[in-house]
């Protein structure tokens, strides 16, 4: 495997992406993808890229940036007006604070969103500039006749589609060099499929190759994700189109964060949370317990379903099936992977779910006969080192 590259903290992971697009790196790449699992960091990876993009004047005022970007932040440009009093009026509010919309009458992207958003899914919208809103409509067959049916509200994978088809009109705009978003130097696509279908996520990943690989695009992009079915299909479109670079994100807790190269082999990255969780085991001692998180638990849980799937099983609990506290261990994969535990904050485990976490890693590798020589390779490096 290749060396882990670690870092402090995100901005420097950031600014390794840059080295990597126009940097300091041989050969410089045209695309980062990167998978994470949630809560490793992601977003905000994607908002420290975008803020070493800016330059301030002695007010801190913005004076330029170079970053278009996509991401939660984005999607919470967008709101919904139910209208509860009358139940009639369904509306999605623009925040028009946002430079994210400016020049949106005049570059008419309600036509360029409307191309893109037929690919998707049959529906209809309407923008009213002056309030900064949006109505949907969609047509439907009564008695074979046809009637639009207006202020629809819309599923939240509609949603999501109508959301991403307004970003990739604006990447057209910037693909396009036109003289609106000519200070676009890169593109920061954050996981853009949420509340979405498998066929969705990958047509999204497919269209999303096409537009990134047109002929006469210049931009460099980073495009992360938590979606391990996305991530593949990335990886597959994008092939030898471009140059590109394919990551891991591990999140170590109060350790930082490190980055696994996963080169241009197949995407394994559930080998390197294996490789990530064995080198927290392994760093124990009576004087210095290991540091193992709550969101740990996650990872492992994470290995156990893709083993699952691999054998064809039904349930996770057969991956520990005759392992000694097999009850026990079920219980606590089930525990330790839901609700206050999947949090944003790392938050160390006590001593004794640390035991537990343990036996239950050893007992599963060492029931499928991991040959750790070959797998775990603890040649580690700092990103000054690489």
């Amino acid at each position: 495997m290749s060396p882990i590259i670690n870092f402090t903290d995100l901005t420097e992971g950031a600014l390794h992406f840059r080295k990597d697009l126009v940097g300091d790196h041989r050969p410089l790449k045209d695309l980062v993808l990167l998978f994470a699992h949630n809560a490793s960091g992601k977003t905000r990876l994607s908002m420290e890229f975008r803020q070493i993009g800016k330059t301030f004047d002695s007010d801190e005022n913005v004076t330029s940036r170079d970053t278009l970007y996509f991401n939660a932040f984005t999607e919470d440009l967008f709101s919904w007006n139910n209208d509860l009093e009358n139940d009639t009026d369904r509306i999605l509010t623009l925040n028009s604070y946002s430079a994210f919309f400016n020049g949106l009458r005049e570059l008419e992207l309600a036509a360029k969103i409307q191309s893109f958003l037929n690919n998707y899914v049959d529906l209809k919208f309407d923008i009213n500039y002056d309030t900064s809103t949006v109505a949907f409509s969609r047509s439907i067959l009564v008695d074979g006749n046809e009637q639009t049916i207006s202020n629809i509200k819309i599923s939240r994978g509609e949603e999501t589609l109508f959301i991403w088809c307004f970003f990739m009109a604006i990447c057209q705009l910037a693909i396009d060099k036109d003289p609106a978003y000519n200070w676009v130097k890169y593109m920061y696509i954050d996981d853009p499929i949420s509340s979405l279908d498998e066929n969705n996520s990958i047509a999204i990943a497919c269209d999303l190759c096409s537009l990134l690989t047109s002929e006469g695009n210049e931009i460099k992009t980073v495009i992360s994700t938590h979606h391990s079915l996305f991530f593949n299909v990335l990886c597959n479109e994008f092939g030898r189109k471009v140059k590109n670079k394919k990551y891991f994100l591990h999140n170590k807790g109060a350790s930082g964060y490190a980055l696994q190269d996963t080169n241009d082999t197949p995407f394994f990255h559930h080998i390197a949370t294996l490789n990530e969780l064995k080198n927290i085991i392994d760093k124990q001692d009576d004087e210095n317990p290991p540091k193992i998180y709550t969101f740990h638990f996650n990872a492992l849980r994470s290995i156990l379903e893709k083993t699952t799937t691999f054998f064809g099983y039904d349930k996770i609990d057969k991956c520990i099936n005759g392992l000694e506290d097999e009850v026990l261990f079920e219980r606590a994969l089930q525990l330790f992977s839901h609700g206050k535990y999947s949090i944003f904050d790392p938050v160390e485990m006590g001593d004794d779910n640390k035991y537990l976490f343990i036996r239950i890693f050893k007992g599963f590798t060492d029931k499928y006969d991991f040959y750790f020589p070959q797998i775990f390779n603890n040649d580690t490096k700092t990103d000054t080192e690489s």
